[in-house]
């Protein structure tokens, strides 16, 4: 930051009579020649006087003795943060100042106004904070070679604007998440479909992780867009292994039916058997102009307990066998249906991601 440091104290020595009671005003070629405070900036990285044109230093003298001593500096100041609600996160920036040389029995440092010492341009705009208030301190500060010192806090509340970080990150992700839902209402026959959106979803996923990771900072603890992200990134995977689950399922369920197909059960009669029967049937009939008379009467006599259609007990005991395939398979119906688990995904996939979101704003908002 760039500000005006502004001192203010009283030196006898400086005073000097004056009729109007008027100050005198000298630049920084005084400083030199007369004493002034050595206050340096704590934990600052980089700091400067601006010297363009010339050093940028004012000193007023009062008659009474006052001095304002006024300098131009801009300062580089380290500042520990918390990234844990990072992007979601509001950070508390402190400025220390303390003198160099001199103890608290030498020198003491205070706040002229207390808050109302810290000024700033209103038109003051940061592009990832918005300054939400400052306010000062004041305490002793210890050193175990050198004794006690007066230290000056400037503290400023920084909140993070989120809106980039919705834009750039948490929508993206979202909209993956919402686009492998899209494969529940694909037909499960249909795989290079259903692969390939789950793979595109997964991959995208993949990518927007490790561009964030990259502009983000690089700290050992979870962050809580590393939490967003990762379990978005749960959630495209596991829309891939349902699908992975669904397309084994089928297969299983189409070998099982192929089985049952070609095995034949006890009780039923194959085309063999019938052709047989047809035959048989046909030479035994005797011809219409030799014992006619014979042959109509054995054949009615015997009609009630032995006339039956060989094609009809072969359909009569197909729904009989297809009620106890189904019988046998009624455990797993649920599990091999298919149809179902892509129904049950299209709730449980929506349902269980918004009350993830309601869970995470609430918390980190």
């Amino acid at each position: 930051m760039t500000l005006y440091l502004r001192h203010y104290w009283k030196d006898e020595r400086l005073s000097f009579p004056s009729k109007h009671n008027k100050s005198m005003t000298f630049d920084g070629r005084l400083v030199k020649k007369i004493w002034v405070p050595d206050v340096f900036f704590v934990h600052s990285k980089r700091s400067f006087i601006h010297d363009t044109t010339t050093e940028n230093i004012m000193i007023r003298v009062y008659p009474d003795g006052h001095v304002l001593y006024s300098l131009r500096v801009t300062v580089t100041s380290a500042c520990n943060m918390d990234f844990s609600r990072f992007p979601l996160d509001t950070q508390t920036c402190t400025l220390e100042l303390e003198s160099y040389a001199y103890t608290d029995e030498d020198l003491m440092l205070y706040w002229k106004s207390g808050d109302e010492s810290l000024s700033t341009d209103d038109k003051i705009s940061l592009s990832q904070f918005l300054i939400q208030k400052f306010h000062t301190t004041s305490r002793l500060a210890f050193y175990s070679s050198t004794g006690w010192y007066n230290r000056l806090y400037i503290n400023f509340t920084l909140r993070r604007h989120i809106f980039f970080f919705l834009l750039q990150t948490y929508f993206p992700a979202t909209l993956m998440v919402m686009l492998s839902w899209v494969s529940f209402w694909i037909d499960r026959r249909a795989v290079p479909a259903r692969v390939s959106l789950g793979i595109t979803t997964v991959l995208t996923m993949s990518t927007i992780i490790t561009g964030v990771n990259a502009s983000m900072p690089r700290v050992s603890y979870i962050k809580a867009v590393d939490i967003y992200l990762w379990v978005s990134f749960v959630f495209v995977f596991l829309s891939v292994l349902e699908y992975a689950a669904v397309n084994y399922l089928t297969t299983v369920h189409d070998g099982t039916d192929r089985k049952l197909r070609q095995k034949t059960l006890p009780g039923t009669c194959d085309i063999s058997s019938m052709r047989t029967m047809m035959l048989n049937e046909a030479y035994g009939r005797p011809e219409s102009n030799g014992l006619a008379g014979y042959t109509q009467t054995t054949v009615s006599s015997e009609e009630p307990a032995e006339k039956q259609d060989p094609m009809a007990v072969c359909l009569s005991i197909g729904p009989e066998v297809k009620g106890a395939k189904k019988r046998t398979l009624r455990g797993l119906r649920i599990i091999q249906n298919t149809h179902a688990i892509d129904a049950y995904s299209r709730m449980i996939f929506p349902g269980a991601f918004i009350f993830f979101n309601l869970i995470y704003w609430s918390v980190y908002l």
